[in-house]
Formats: C-alpha cells, sequence, structure tokens
C-alpha cells in the first residue's frame, strides 16, 4: 500500500468526522429550543433506548463535566459498563459520547448514526410540516447518544444536561439520581437573569421520587431546589449537611481529600485534579454514586472509591499541555469558573508570573472572567477563537485594558501567535507560566495546537 492511500483508520475518521459534519448542518448549540417533544418523538421512533438502563443525570452552572466524569470513573470501578455524555468537546465529538471509559470510536458513531438518520429526517418531516423547525444540533446528538449507549449497551448512563435542565433535550430521561452543582449566573438570556430563576430551570431534571444530590448552593437555589424535591416527593441529599469535603491538601500531581459521604467517611484519597472545588466535585460524585448504590445508605468500598478517584480525568481543566516552559489550559467561562482557576492557581502551583491568553464569547461576563483572573495573572494575551460567537479582538482587548492596564494587554489576531508570544515570556524565567482560559472553543483549539506541535515531548 503506498503512502497515499487511504487506511481503514482512515477511512473510519472520515466517517466520524462525516457525523459532526451532519450535526453542524443544524440549527447550533449556542441557539437551543425550549422544547422536549421532537427529542421524545425521535427516541420513541427508535424504541426509547433511554429506558433501558439506569441514569444519573447531572446539571448546575460550574463543574457538570468535571462531576460527571468522576461519578462514571467511580462507577467503572465497580465493574459497571458506563456510558457518559459530557458537553461540549473540546477536539472531536467522539470525546461527548463515552463508553467505558474511552470516546466512541469512530466505526460505532458513524453505524448509530446511520441508523437513526432515517429517524430523525422523519422527525424533521413531521415538524417542518407543523410549521416548526427540524430537529437542532443537540437535540440530533442526544438521540444519538441515547441509542449509542443502548447499543454498547451499558449498565448505567451519566447524562451532563447542555443548558438549563427543564427544557433540555436530555430531560426527556428520567434519571434516578439528580444532581446538582453549583448554581451561579450564567446563559441568562435563556435561563433567566436571577439565581432563583436559573435554579428553578435546573431543577426541572428532578424526576418523581429520584434522589437529589446537591453541592452547597446559596439561599435562593437552596429553596428553590427544596420546593422541587417537595413536589417530587424526591429525597434530598445536600452538601454541607448530608455529606462534606473534610480536608484537602496539595499533592504531587493532584490532592488527598477526606470526604463525609452518605453512608461512609473516606480520607485520604488522591485526586489526580487540582483545585479545592475538584475536590468538591468529587464530594458530590460520591454522594451521587451512594445514592445510585444502595440508595445512600450502603458505604462504598474504599478501595474502589481510591481507584475510581485515582483514574479520574477531566481534560481542559488545568490540564498541562506544554512543558518547558508550563503550558496549561482551563475552560472556565464565567466569573465562578474563573475564580475557582485563579485560586487553584495561587494555592496549587508555584509560578512568579503568569501570563494568561484568553478568548471569551459574546453571551459571557467577560468583565467578570478578567476581574476574577487579574489578581493572579501578570499581563494578558488577548485573541479569539474560531466560533462565531468570539468577541472580536480589539473589543476585548479595550474591555481587558480597562481592568489591568494598556501596559499588560497585548493583542493577537492569531491564537498561535499568541501562544508562541507567551511562550517566548515564559521561557525568560524559569517560574513562569502560561493558561489559556476563557471559552472551551479557545481551550480546544490550544489542545490541538499543543498536540500537533508537541509541546509535551519537548
Amino acid at each position: 500500500m503506498s503512502k497515499s492511500s487511504p487506511t481503514a483508520g482512515d477511512a473510519a475518521r472520515e466517517a466520524g468526522d462525516a457525523v459532526y459534519t451532519a450535526l453542524l448542518a443544524r440549527v447550533g448549540e449556542g441557539s437551543p429550543r425550549p422544547r422536549l417533544e421532537p427529542t421524545r418523538r425521535a427516541l420513541e421512533l427508535l424504541g426509547d433506548p433511554q429506558t433501558v438502563y439506569p441514569i444519573i443525570h447531572i446539571t448546575g452552572t460550574n463543574g457538570k463535566t468535571s462531576t460527571s466524569r468522576i461519578a462514571e470513573s467511580l462507577l467503572r470501578a465497580y465493574g459497571l459498563r458506563t456510558g457518559l455524555l459530557i458537553s461540549p468537546h473540546l477536539v472531536r465529538l467522539n470525546e461527548r459520547i463515552v463508553i467505558d471509559g474511552e470516546s466512541i470510536e469512530d466505526e460505532a458513531l458513524a453505524a448509530n448514526w446511520d441508523d437513526i438518520a432515517p429517524y430523525l429526517r422523519m422527525v424533521d418531516d413531521e415538524l417542518t410540516a407543523a410549521g416548526d423547525e427540524p430537529l437542532t444540533f443537540f437535540e440530533a446528538l442526544t438521540v444519538l447518544a441515547f441509542a449509542c449507549f443502548a447499543d454498547a449497551p451499558v449498565d448505567v448512563a451519566v447524562i451532563e444536561v447542555g443548558m438549563g435542565g427543564e427544557w433540555d433535550s436530555t430531560n426527556v430521561a428520567d434519571g434516578q439520581v439528580a444532581v446538582i452543582t453549583p448554581i451561579a449566573l450564567d446563559h441568562t438570556r435563556r435561563l433567566g437573569d436571577t439565581i432563583a430563576e436559573i435554579a428553578r430551570t435546573k431543577s426541572g431534571i428532578i424526576k418523581p421520587a429520584a434522589s437529589v444530590v446537591t453541592a452547597k448552593q446559596g439561599e435562593q437555589a437552596q429553596a428553590e431546589l427544596e420546593r422541587a424535591v417537595e413536589l417530587t416527593e424526591s429525597t434530598l441529599a445536600s452538601e454541607g449537611e448530608d455529606f462534606a469535603l473534610l480536608a484537602s491538601q496539595v499533592a504531587v500531581g493532584g490532592q488527598l481529600i477526606s470526604v463525609r459521604g452518605l453512608a461512609g467517611t473516606y480520607s485520604d484519597l488522591f485526586l489526580p485534579l487540582y483545585g479545592t472545588h475538584q475536590a468538591q466535585n468529587a464530594a458530590v460524585a460520591i454522594a451521587a454514586v451512594e445514592s445510585f448504590i444502595g440508595a445512600g445508605s450502603q458505604e462504598l468500598a474504599y478501595d474502589l472509591v481510591e481507584e475510581g478517584l485515582a483514574s479520574a480525568t477531566s481534560p481542559g481543566r488545568l490540564q498541562l499541555v506544554g512543558t518547558d516552559p508550563t503550558v496549561l489550559v482551563d475552560a472556565a467561562h464565567n466569573p465562578h469558573g474563573a475564580a475557582a482557576l485563579a485560586a487553584a492557581l495561587d494555592a496549587y502551583f508555584d509560578f512568579d508570573e503568569i501570563v494568561a491568553v484568553v478568548g471569551i464569547l459574546a453571551d459571557k461576563d467577560a468583565a467578570g472572567i478578567i476581574a476574577a483572573l487579574e489578581p493572579v495573572v501578570a499581563r494578558f494575551h488577548v485573541t479569539a477563537s474560531h466560533s462565531e460567537r468570539a468577541i472580536p479582538v480589539d473589543d476585548l482587548a479595550d474591555l481587558v485594558a480597562r481592568t489591568v492596564g494598556d501596559d499588560t494587554t497585548i493583542r493577537f489576531d492569531d491564537l498561535a501567535q499568541a501562544l508562541e508570544s507567551a511562550r517566548d515570556w515564559a521561557e525568560e524565567s524559569p517560574r513562569r507560566a502560561v493558561i489559556v482560559t476563557g471559552s472551551i472553543t479557545l481551550v480546544g483549539e490550544a489542545i490541538a495546537l499543543a498536540d500537533a506541535r508537541e509541546w509535551l515531548k519537548k
């Protein structure tokens, strides 16, 4: 076979990429439709695959993906075959549909897409005939994920909400365990401009007689969750009252944590993730798994909790993508997430100076993000991802300069240039580092660039 001849791997990758291309032809994720019936109809035509395995459903503003990943890792340590749906992806669509700890293979992704495509077209035609819009990107993706999990098949699926909860397309499924991570202001144009409104929307994932696990919330959010629990005759386990993070201390490659769960206390566990917020995510995940295995009354096996946490990953969350100099990426894209990032950089690393390469999307609180990062960042390299929603470089740079000053604000039209300049600056001193943050799309592009240039191998 000549070097130019396509291999089976190339053909499979093309088939996987074709699925993403087909999804991109639909209304994008930035414009979700507050409706459930189209997704429900498509799944009904497929035989309701979302009903053949139990589900842990996870919503919140920050920490959803990390909590989902940690919970999935714990379940896998118990020998369960797991499905995991997370959003968005960093580099490839396959990352969103995870089966038994691995991103779905291109062949399986393409085969399942081919199976469901005729039914998606049927629903599209029905919607169009009724004067409604066809299935969106995320609606079609949700159908695809549920079908993939049934095909695998999985013993349990951990499903991360795309946006909100009540009308998110994942809410066609009934989660036996509903998990709510910290709620803050985000997506205010779609979810409401108060914590109470956002919490009310997110509480929509709580189904009758569910086991509800919530991270520590503010008073308004907690009140909304308690109201939803009462209305659905569910049970509620709240961080701080029913379970808690007891301790967290810096360790090489992550941290050692101790957690008081719903049914047991788990001490001195290694978590290979940085930041107290990740320790709190782990506490929530442990309580969620306790709720799923033994209804919150059965202590988990310590060695399995130890194994599950030790193998947990959270790509794009304080992920190392380069050395000499150190380059980290973090998908913080709202002030709450940026504040957690700043705290982690201060507590878990020993850098003298940090340069932040930032790009932020237009529907985000850019001023709040920059204000949260400013105390730990020496200079800002302002750029933009390729997302059509990215704030133009000059507009974002003007905003950054108003917060941190012109002298420490540098503008770049291209992410690659912004990163190379940041790395050059960091190389001038042995205790400098680069952090890429502000949007998930920017982080994804940075990961791909770092991988292509082999920054971890140099």
